[in-house]
């Protein structure tokens, strides 16, 4: 007999790796990475980034034109007011210029914040009093961009509108820059 004697006792089988509880803890991890890192591949092949413009270039011409039509609406004092009324289902709207009614054909277009699909663009009459009513079923929840503008394009006007924050919104030109 061995003059060494063991501390622990008689000899105890000794499982295989699998059957032990810490290797399986310690690859969940890892795991859960790899899992997570293939949805995040998928969703950004799946679902298009509407956010992304490839021409800058023409973006950027296009800014000057766009700062013409601000000054356009400046100079002619414009200023809507916009209402949406989701009892009955419109979105009234008077239309003035220099605090009189301005009345013209105009389009109206709300723009979603980041859902492209959800963009709404309308073309409406406005009375001699500058008023308009549009009807509109549902408007979503959301952060909304609204750019009123003459049919010729000749004028624009936008703002922001957080609806149903704010139940109603005003959108003024700029004062127009003295000469």
């Amino acid at each position: 007999m061995s003059p060494f004697h063991s501390l622990r006792g008689p000899a105890q089988p000794v499982k295989p790796w699998y059957a032990q509880l810490w290797p399986w803890l310690l690859m969940l991890g890892p795991l859960l990475v790899v899992i997570a890192g293939s949805y995040t591949i998928w969703l950004s092949f799946v679902q298009s980034d509407a956010l992304v413009v490839g021409d800058y270039y023409k973006q950027g011409k296009a800014i000057n034109q766009d700062l013409r039509r601000d000054r356009a609406a400046s100079a002619l004092g414009l200023s809507v007011d916009l209402r949406y009324d989701p009892a009955s289902g419109t979105l009234s709207g008077k239309l003035a210029s220099h605090a009189a009614p301005y009345s013209e054909k105009i389009t109206v277009r709300l723009v979603h914040s980041t859902l492209p699909e959800k963009d709404l663009q309308f073309s409406v009459n406005s009375g001699a009093d500058g008023s308009f009513t549009i009807p509109l079923p549902m408007l979503d929840m959301a952060r909304w961009q609204v750019v009123v503008e003459n049919q010729r394009r000749d004028w624009r006007l936008e703002g922001s509108w957080g609806w149903p924050a704010q139940q109603k919104v005003r959108i003024e030109s700029d004062a127009p820059a003295s000469k």
